[in-house]
């Protein structure tokens, strides 16, 4: 018989993760000299304080989100897409320093929420319209995923030179 604590394999890697973006993304941030962190690379382009930023921003919405998950049957879920700069940035922008703590305060919450879920809530589904299937497991792994786009995009605007830089459409 499966063992149900393992249907899904990747939970603990996915824990672990989660875990540790906090550090991963602070200790790259610190690397960052201080004039690239607001700089802009072009027209629709994000600054790397900007991805901080909405980075910490968005964890609140994500926990609940899990948390919904954990208390309703099929909950369902609208879209969140940051739209212009006033819903990346706050017009009292934090520095660097808060924004990490905030997103690791965030993260801390997530990962408490998820340490707390029993081996079958990871089966639990939600509807979201973006996605043909969503559920606790999905929404973990896709913070992750999220985390990890978030900081490739950060480094690519530090570190790649224009004629190689992606260019993000749509």
């Amino acid at each position: 018989m499966e063992d149900d604590t393992r249907r899904f394999g990747d939970i603990q890697p996915i824990l672990r993760g989660l875990r540790d973006s906090p550090a991963i993304l602070a200790e790259f941030v610190r690397e960052i000299p201080e004039d690239m962190l607001h700089r802009k690379r072009g027209e629709g382009f994000w600054s790397i304080a900007e991805h901080v930023i909405h980075l910490a921003a968005v964890q609140p919405m994500l926990a609940e989100r899990l948390r919904r998950i954990l208390t309703e049957d099929m909950p369902e879920f609208v879209p969140f897409i940051p739209k212009d700069e006033d819903e990346r940035q706050k017009p009292s922008t934090p520095n660097m320093e808060e924004a990490l703590a905030d997103f690791k305060a965030g993260r801390e919450r997530i990962v408490e929420i998820l340490n707390a879920a029993m081996p079958e809530d990871w089966e639990r589904p939600a509807a979201h319209p973006e996605y043909d299937r969503y559920g606790l497991h999905i929404l973990a792994r896709h913070i992750l995923m999220h985390d990890h786009w978030h900081m490739f995009r950060m480094e690519e605007l530090w570190l790649t030179r224009d004629a190689y830089l992606t260019r993000l459409e749509g």
